[in-house]
Parts: C-alpha cells; structure tokens; sequence
C-alpha cells in the first residue's frame, strides 16, 4: 500500500529510528512500511497520523489506493 511516511518522515527531518521509536515499533517496520512491503495497523497508522499531524486518510493514500484497487478488480472482471 501507498503512503506519504517517507515524505512525511523526511519533512519533519525524523530518522527513520526516530519515527519509530515515537510510534513504538521497530525501524524494520519504518523501512518495510516506506517500501511498501508492509501496510500498517490501522492503530500504527494513526500513531504516524498523529505525530506527522495529519489524517490517516492522507497518510496512507486511501483515496489513491481504493482507486488503484478498484481499477484492478474492474480489470479482472
């Protein structure tokens, strides 16, 4: 899954450790979420949402994402 924790995280000028660390999970889960291995908790999400100041909508590209999904169910079909 998209989403804007690396340009957030970068912005704010947090490490990917820091960020981390404020959201109380590992940097590997930082790293797996930014290379869109791993898609958060809708708990982890939130923490992020809160420390970049932002939605859980925006953080994570739901509107985006929906949209990229749908085309590829409308493209099974």
């Amino acid at each position: 899954m998209k989403t804007k924790v690396r340009e957030l995280r970068i912005s704010r000028g947090l490490t990917q450790q820091q960020l981390a660390e404020l959201v109380h999970v590992s940097n590997r889960t930082i790293i797996s979420i930014e290379k869109e291995q791993y898609s958060p908790s809708l708990m982890l999400a939130y923490r992020m949402a809160q420390v970049f100041g932002t939605t859980v909508e925006d953080l994570c590209c739901l509107k985006e994402n929906k949209e990229m999904e749908d085309l590829e169910y409308e493209n099974k079909e």
